[in-house]
């Protein structure tokens, strides 16, 4: 299974490594690897996270750290669509898309 990643997903990819550029930049390599590894846990074992239908219909999330990935999975791809911290309001967040 193919793994994509929405420009959502990207940008949001972006402020998080920009965030720990400023911080450590051990813990945003340590991150990356993290968010590597699991997108390619995840094409192997697409249905392991967390349902989210709440927020969006098929929407699911796996956590990494203090963010959850979200994605959707098809069937040929899962779409990496969202990663935000989990303290934020994602009933807002995904409402707003």
């Amino acid at each position: 299974m193919l793994h994509l990643i929405s420009e959502e997903a990207s940008a949001d990819l972006e402020d998080i490594t920009d965030y720990f550029l400023s911080v450590s930049v051990e813990a945003g390599d340590r991150f990356v690897t993290e968010f590597d590894r699991k997108c390619v846990y995840l094409t192997q074992f697409p249905y392991i996270g967390k349902l989210y239908a709440e927020l969006s219909p098929d929407l699911r999330g796996i956590r990494l750290e203090r963010y959850i990935i979200f994605y959707r999975v098809y069937s040929d791809r899962l779409i990496i669509v969202r990663i935000v911290n989990a303290s934020r309001d994602l009933k807002k967040l995904f409402s707003e898309s």
